[in-house]
């Protein structure tokens, strides 16, 4: 009849316990991986997991959750997940949680500081056992993030190094990449060669630079200062776009020769790109370009673009694992001293950059 409320068609531990022939406990005691399941023979174990399994039997998650009081999830915060950046590095933290039991609660801040935080707040509601925060270029440290210390939720920063604030960290070397991208220039005979740095306050623009300025010192290379330009501080991170283009435009309307340019990131590479061949500037005949980050735009590009590549779902992979080990140790035993993992960027060589 109309009205009439579907039977449930859950299988219960009830059903495995009749159709296996052992009584309810020693059932649950077995798929719940209970400590008294030690005492159970292999063979029960073998005959309930496999009577379970035939009848397509589930456990009830919030009933254990309830039970354990723990809520196998772990809180993914996206500052912006439409950043290329982002979506790599939530590649490997989704890879590293499917085998287990842990669930990711993602969330995306929108590049907006109250709405970092009002998500913070959320996910320590729901008792998430972990979080894991994707931080790129926009992110703005909050005092919020140590109240997931008080809260003795494990906690780590992917892309920004927090260890000041006791939070452990996975980025990579930003120095030793930058380094890596005028080195090759310079082996390709470039000496003329365009910056565009990125935002002053940003912590990856300055440590770039001083791989830059290391560079210079080592091989007694000037840097012109009139080939110098920086981003401004923007509210989107795809805006280095714009900014590639502005800020190349003026290079280009400077009259100061240059024959390579190198940008602070993929995107302001693209879009210096786009105005040099605007201008009538070859890319790479009259000019090569290098940029930063190796997100998949660069390499889909005509010329695809020579880049410093993060190995971004690594970082991501060891951000989760960081995380998984420290929600599965008692919490008098987890370790309240900050790690920093600096990762080695490696360069990809592709048709934006030649000899001079």
């Amino acid at each position: 009849m109309a009205g009439r409320k579907q039977a449930s068609t859950r299988v219960t531990i009830l059903d495995v316990a009749r159709k296996s022939g052992f009584s309810a406990s020693t059932v649950s005691i077995v798929l719940n991986e209970a400590p008294l399941s030690r005492y159970v023979a292999a063979t029960t174990k073998e005959h309930i997991r496999k009577t379970a399994k035939a009848l397509g039997y589930r456990p009830d998650a919030f009933a254990r959750s309830l039970r354990s009081r723990r809520s196998h999830t772990i809180g993914v915060m996206i500052f912006d997940i439409s950043d290329p950046f982002c979506t790599l590095i939530l590649r490997g933290i989704e890879k590293t949680l499917h085998p287990t039991d842990y669930l990711p609660i993602i969330m995306d801040a929108n590049n907006e500081r109250k709405q970092f935080e009002g998500y913070l707040e959320m996910l320590i509601d729901r008792r998430v056992e972990g979080l894991i925060v994707v931080a790129n270029w926009l992110f703005a440290e909050t005092d919020l993030l140590t109240d997931m210390e008080k809260h003795n939720i494990p906690t780590v920063v992917i892309g920004r190094d927090l260890t000041a604030s006791r939070i452990s960290s996975v980025l990579v070397d930003n120095s030793a990449g930058a380094y890596a991208a005028l080195d090759h220039l310079y082996q390709l005979g470039h000496r003329k060669i365009a910056f565009i740095r990125g935002p002053e306050s940003l912590h990856d623009s300055v440590n770039r630079w001083k791989g830059i300025e290391k560079f210079a010192v080592e091989h007694d290379m000037p840097l012109d200062p009139k080939l110098i330009r920086q981003l401004p501080e923007m509210l989107d991170a795809n805006s280095g776009f714009d900014g590639g283009i502005e800020l190349t435009n003026d290079l280009i309307r400077s009259r100061r020769k240059f024959t390579a340019l190198m940008a602070f990131d993929d995107l302001t590479a693209l879009g210096a790109l786009r105005a040099l061949m605007q201008a009538g500037v070859r890319v790479p005949e009259d000019c090569s370009v290098i940029g930063f980050d190796g997100v998949p735009p660069a390499a889909f590009s005509t010329p695809a673009i020579t880049t410093i590549c993060q190995p971004m779902e690594e970082m991501g992979a060891i951000g989760t694992q960081w995380i998984l080990k420290s929600v599965r140790e008692d919490e008098d035993k987890r370790s309240t001293t900050p790690v920093l993992q600096l990762l080695s960027p490696s360069i990809v060589i592709r048709d934006s950059t030649q000899p001079k």
